[in-house]
């Protein structure tokens, strides 16, 4: 059997062709002349163009009149005069007046060039017949059709070659073309980033996404547009410049490069009515060459020589006979045979399905089946999976009569989300598009009309998900809104939130912080001269009420951090920065130049009063030795080095100075809170975590250290109260003395906790031989061993102590376990009764006053001075075998030369503290461990001790000048070793408070 159909027409009387390039109101001037007759229909090549034009004549003559038919849509009114459709909905013969085909020249078109042809050669109006589209159609269609009347339209405006510009130089209002959707997001992401954002075309989106995508762009919300070559069909756009960022596009069966007219095609989308426009390349596209510009400017190309053709006449006969008459070849020069399209490709494949050649036994199923096999791949699948579905629908139609519905809501069902991304979602309106196709066939559903509005629903419902996930990922709306209001050349509205965060038209466009503004990511686009104006003049009324509630602010409201910032409120507002004097660091603003004169001076100068303040507060005791007036002399040189070494003197490094001063000059001292410890002179009220941070900061800023390795790691291990700490060797070692620790090899020592340590070991020094009570610890008089209570306040072990202890300048003699009990237990037999010698020793000790621990404890700190490292260590008793106990480590003052020192019995005599010898008398003051050994003399001879370190060991008894006979009593045949190191002076008045008083009172109640 075959398909009946009229003979091809090859005469052109009554058909019209109006060509011409883009932007010369062909499509306008179809839809007058539809409206001009009683009836009519008019085809056009996209179903969003016929949208666009059903809603143009609708606006004529009235919805009740026009229909619209698409492959996926029909509205059609019961009466309805005129019809718009797609070219493949157009009825194959009709009884209207007048019939219109648009875009003629894609009857060249290699994939649907056919459908094109056959509406060109055998529909039309029963008055009035036009073809409209390119003059590359102007000798085909004058061969094919004589008689035609040719009408050509010149353009409306010109168009002129712009060149290449990268991307993000690109003017606004532009259209960027590309081929693959993977390349249009890229671009459109890029323009996002750069230039606020884009709006979307492509061929895949459906018509309500594209068409919410081009009203963005329209209604200017974005000033790009990125698209494939849809846009060359028909779209109305308000386009000044096309770029090319691709010239090579897949036609379905090869990639190959854009001719001239389809160049053109696209190009001509630039400039509307009588604005011209112009085109150019971007991206990695080559400029073009001089001829192809003379060609699009000029739009001369080349003529289309042939235009694809399938026969009609179809032979439903069997399966082989409907292949066969699709391979049949047109008899008219000017045709030639189309390529396989989708539907003949699907129709290939079924009839190899032994199922469907079972099915497809007479002409009306094998008809059937072709009517199944126009189903679109909107899905763009394997020829083979589109074969499957058509095969599941023609057994329904064939063996039910109509689709299952079972089967369809199942598919629609799984279509019907609006989660996902934007692939996911274009799938799924990719997926309910095929079936919104199914559902407006004829006869194929049971109940068609529910389904059309189902699918419908479902489809408009993923557009509108899809449009708004596009215009998330590719659109900054802040942008888009300000660019609009800017093309309104309206006052952009500013305001700044509580948080600081600052609007412009209600979009946040920065932050302040402070006194600075940091614009959001992303505010580099052509609005940003616009945002900053406004932004700006909200700031320059913010800053100065800033100004003036900073400069009225307590406070309280200001703070330093540790990495050297002032805050305001928690915002930053100032940076310190090193000066000459360490405790008074450079102030500089953190403030935009918004920030001027008068306020920009008050702010600086209530920042400063801040600084100053909080320093004089934190540190107080340094502040105060800083101003002090009643220090002269030594006392102030002293006071002065304290100051510059922020609170922490090590005493070996002003041992002369030490030595030197009265007892005037340390009271005064005292008084501003300067302790005269055995190892360090220092201020207790320091060793805080407030102060300490704020030393360390100091030093930090003048000594470039905010960056060094320790810097603010030792200040939680203050806080958190612990006496000593595990040294770390990547540490600035500096960083150890400002947060109050004592750097001692392996472990550092909190320096008050180390006066505490040399409190407990002056009595084990003072204890003699012979004596009762002989304290834990005490040996032999000038030697001790290590006790559990100076494990406890250092928090050490053992092997922690012995480095601690090495470190203050101490050295262990190892003595046997046995020898060292022996030794004790005939201690203990010797001993006889002397309290009275014992204290009148202890009132003697207080005449020493440089260590406040003697002033607490009525002991005599110079048993403890720090000595520094013997030159030659004693030999180690050598361990016995294994089964015998560990030496027992003897501690003791390290001297120049143990080996000349008396015999033990006698030094056991020698009252604690005292010189051991002329090498140990001329020996210096104690050393660090690892820091240098013994200090040398400055004309190079050996080391030697001052004659005030030896005044201080023996309690600068000179300064007492009336105990005098009492101290050589006391001392005996040693009155030798004594030296004065100035004149005797008067004796003042004992403060009857002070400790001195109540010893001197205790001794006098012993002797009576």
């Amino acid at each position: 059997m075959t398909l009946t159909s009229q003979p091809m027409i090859l005469s052109g009387r009554g058909v019209t062709a109006v060509l011409g390039p883009t932007n010369t109101g062909k499509t306008h001037y179809a839809i007058e002349r539809m409206v001009a007759h009683g009836t009519g229909v008019i085809g056009l090549p996209l179903r969003l163009l016929a949208r666009e034009v059903y809603s143009r004549v609708v606006e004529k003559v009235g919805v009740q009149n026009v229909a619209l038919v698409t492959g996926e849509e029909k509205i059609s009114p019961p009466n309805a005069r005129f019809s718009v459709c797609t070219v493949e909905a157009m009825p194959r013969e009709t009884k209207a007046a007048f019939v219109a085909i648009d875009e003629v020249q894609l009857a060249g078109d290699l994939e649907r060039g056919h459908i094109f042809t056959d509406r060109i050669l055998h529909l039309r109006g029963r008055d009035e017949t036009l073809l409209l589209g390119a003059a590359t159609m102007r000798p085909i269609l004058q061969q094919l059709l004589p008689g035609i009347t040719v009408v050509e339209r010149p353009r409306l405006s010109q168009l002129f070659y712009a060149g290449q510009k990268k991307i993000t130089r690109l003017p606004q209002r532009s259209a960027i073309v590309a081929f693959s959707t993977d390349e249009v997001y890229a671009i459109a992401e890029l323009i996002r980033r750069q230039r606020g954002g884009a709006a979307v075309v492509l061929g895949a989106l459906s018509p309500r996404t594209r068409n919410a995508q081009v009203a963005l762009y329209q209604a200017g919300d974005v000033e790009y547009l990125v698209a494939t070559d849809a846009i060359g069909m028909g779209l109305n756009l308000d386009v000044d410049h096309v770029a090319f960022a691709q010239d090579r596009k897949f036609d379905g069966y090869q990639f190959r490069n854009l001719n001239p007219a389809e160049l053109a095609q696209i190009a001509g989308r630039a400039g509307r009515h009588v604005r011209d426009g112009t085109f150019g390349v971007t991206g990695h596209v080559d400029p073009f060459d001089e001829e192809l510009v003379e060609r699009i400017e000029g739009h001369q190309f080349d003529s289309i020589k042939v235009l694809q053709w399938r026969t009609k006449n179809l032979d439903f006969a069997s399966l082989h006979a409907l292949r066969a008459s699709l391979e049949t070849g047109p008899s008219v020069t000017g045709l030639t045979r189309a390529l396989p399209a989708v539907d003949q490709q699907a129709l290939e494949h079924l009839s190899r399905y032994p199922e469907i050649v079972d099915l497809a036994k007479t002409p009306a199923r094998v008809e059937k089946l072709w009517e199944a096999c126009a189903l679109p791949d909107y899905r763009r699948i394997a020829p083979a999976q589109h074969a499957d579905l058509i095969s599941t629908l023609f057994s329904d139609l064939v063996r039910y009569g109509t689709v299952n519905e079972d089967f369809l809501a199942e598919q629609v069902h799984r279509a019907d989300r609006t989660d996902g991304e934007i692939d996911t979602l274009s799938a799924r309106i990719a997926q309910i598009r095929t079936w919104t196709y199914v559902s407006n066939r004829p006869n194929w559903l049971a109940d068609p009309t529910h389904w059309q509005e189902k699918t419908r629903e479902i489809e408009d419902r993923l557009s509108d998900a899809l449009h708004e996930r596009l215009t998330k990922r590719f659109v900054d709306r802040r942008t888009s809104v300000l660019m609009k209001r800017l093309r309104e050349n309206a006052m952009l509205e500013a305001e700044i939130s509580v948080n600081g965060d600052v609007f412009v038209e209600g979009h946040h466009v920065g932050q302040l912080s402070g006194f600075r503004f940091t614009p959001v990511a992303g505010a580099d686009g052509p609005d940003a001269k616009a945002v900053q104006s406004a932004s700006q003049k909200a700031l320059a009324l913010e800053f100065e009420a800033r100004a003036a509630r900073l400069h009225a602010a307590g406070n309280g409201d200001l703070a330093i951090s540790s990495d050297g910032l002032i805050r305001w409120l928690g915002d930053p507002v100032a940076r310190l920065l090193g000066s000459d004097h360490i405790m008074r660091p450079r102030v500089v603003l953190l403030a935009d130049e918004q920030l001027t004169s008068n306020a920009r001076d008050h702010v600086a100068a209530r920042i400063e009063r801040f600084v100053n303040h909080h320093i004089s507060t934190v540190l107080k005791p340094l502040d105060d030795l800083s101003r002090a007036e009643d220090l002269q002399g030594l006392a102030k040189g002293l006071a002065f080095q304290l100051v510059e070494n922020l609170g922490v003197l090590f005493r070996r490094d002003v041992t002369e100075e030490v030595k030197s001063l009265d007892q005037d000059a340390r009271a005064s001292m005292r008084r501003y809170g300067v302790r005269f410890g055995a190892y360090h002179i220092f201020v207790p009220a320091l060793l805080k975590p407030a102060p300490a941070e704020l030393i360390t900061l100091l030093w930090a800023l003048k000594n470039d250290g905010l960056d060094k390795p320790g810097y603010g790691d030792l200040i939680p291990v203050l806080a958190a109260g612990r006496t000593s700490v595990v040294t770390d060797p990547t540490f600035e070692r500096t960083f150890y003395k400002l947060a109050g620790f004592r750097f001692l090899g392996k472990r550092a020592v909190r320096i008050d906790i180390l006066e505490r340590l040399a409190d407990i070991i002056r009595p084990l020094l003072q204890w003699k031989p012979g004596q009762a009570n002989r304290p834990e610890g005490a040996y032999d008089g000038r030697r001790f061993t290590t006790t559990t209570a100076m494990l406890s306040i250092l928090g050490a072990t053992l092997e922690d102590m012995e480095e601690i202890l090495k470190g203050l300048g101490y050295r262990a003699d190892a003595v046997k376990a046995e020898e060292a009990a022996a030794h004790l237990a005939a201690q203990v037999m010797t001993a006889a009764p002397v309290v009275t010698e014992t204290v009148e020793a202890a009132a003697e000790a207080s005449d020493h006053d440089d260590a406040d621990a003697v002033t607490e404890e009525s002991g005599s700190e110079a048993a403890v001075v720090e000595q520094p490292a013997a030159v030659e260590d004693q030999p180690v008793a050598e361990a016995g075998e294994a089964e015998e106990p560990k030496p027992v480590l003897l501690w003791r003052l390290a001297g120049r030369s143990d080996a000349q020192r008396q015999p033990r019995g006698q030094q056991g005599e020698r009252r604690a503290g005292q010189p051991q010898d002329r090498g140990n008398r001329r020996n210096g003051g104690g050393s660090e461990a690892g820091e240098g050994g013994r200090p040398q003399r400055k004309d190079g001879g050996k080391p030697h001790q001052g004659r005030g370190d030896r005044n201080e060991q023996r309690g600068d008894r000179q300064d007492r000048g009336d105990r005098k006979d009492r101290n050589n009593n006391n001392r005996g045949g040693n009155q030798s070793l004594r030296f004065e190191a100035k004149p005797p002076r008067k004796e003042k008045p004992i403060d009857p408070d002070s400790p001195f008083a109540k010893l001197a009172a205790l001794k006098e109640q012993m002797k009576k």
